[in-house]
């Protein structure tokens, strides 16, 4: 049932467990018999909980947590974190922080397997869509855990080459601009950029950090971004003059947060890649001068 409701797929599931298709089904079968509910909707697209999976799920969960402890306890050995970890973020957070990090933190995991959700799309963590997720508004619910791990800054920022070309701005209006698309005009960063530099040139407008970033990288132009973003990806900040240090005030700032269900907290390997997200991106913060 566990491999059937993370997989969503009869055959991923059949290949985790290391049996045929037909074995998982009958196993579901039998077991939405023995429950007297049917659990799945089964289609060429895979399998769909219905509710009284998302019922399910969680108890599921504890059983198998409490049969590791069970066996970790019966044969002396420690808990050690392995298995799968679905992680989600918005895409920018993804490619910056937690995909590059993968192979550290397999290193000091070798049986950890992350699932990375590079989307846009809020996770519901209450129906266990994802184990942890990373979220730039701080998140409402009662049965969630969450830690800030960071404050960042929106700056203007640029290649070190073309900021040295450009020197001390004098108008924001002056600059090539690197912004989002037209649907992510009601994000804090468009609104600011609409607001201080609405007629200036607009070199490009993607709705996907990663163009935004290899753009930025090239020359391309100006675009506003975390300062955390700007470190990692080797961007400097532009300079401008004191007339236009009131408008930057303006700039957000957005906070970063971990989140998990309650229920997840207290599982090894969940725990594990917690600890590693946050131990990463305070590691990134201490780089910041």
């Amino acid at each position: 049932f566990l491999a059937a409701f993370r997989l969503r797929s009869l055959g991923a599931a059949a290949a985790r467990l290391g049996v045929d298709t037909s074995t998982v089904s009958r196993r579901l079968t039998a077991l939405e018999a023995a429950l007297g509910a049917e659990l799945f909707d089964r289609s060429r697209e895979g399998l769909l909980p219905k509710r009284a999976a998302e019922l399910l799920f969680p108890s599921a969960e504890a059983m198998e947590a409490a049969h590791a402890r069970l066996t970790r306890d019966a044969s002396g050995r420690e808990s050690t974190a392995e298995g799968v970890v679905r992680v989600s973020a918005a895409p920018g957070i993804m490619e910056t922080f937690v995909a590059p990090a993968v192979a550290r933190l397999r290193a000091r995991h070798p049986g950890l397997t992350l699932e990375l959700d590079g989307s846009a799309r809020v996770v519901d963590l209450t129906r266990h869509e994802a184990d942890l997720a990373l979220r730039s508004t701080k998140p409402q619910g009662a049965e969630l855990v969450m830690t800030k791990v960071a404050s960042a800054a929106w700056i203007p920022a640029a290649s070190p080459a073309l900021v040295k070309e450009l020197g001390t701005v004098q108008s924001w209006t002056d600059l090539a601009w690197i912004v989002w698309d037209r649907e992510l005009s009601s994000f804090a960063p468009s609104r600011w950029q609409a607001q201080h530099a609405g007629k200036a040139p607009i070199a490009l407008r993607t709705s996907h950090a990663g163009s935004q970033m290899a753009a930025l990288r090239a020359g391309a132009g100006v675009a506003l971004v975390p300062d955390l973003y700007a470190l990692a990806y080797g961007l400097e900040k532009v300079r401008y003059a004191k007339r236009l240090k009131e408008s930057a005030a303006q700039l957000p700032v957005d906070d970063l947060w971990l989140v998990a269900h309650r229920t997840m907290r207290g599982v090894a390997r969940v725990d594990a890649v917690w600890d590693f997200i946050v131990a990463e991106v305070r590691g990134a913060l201490g780089k910041r001068s």
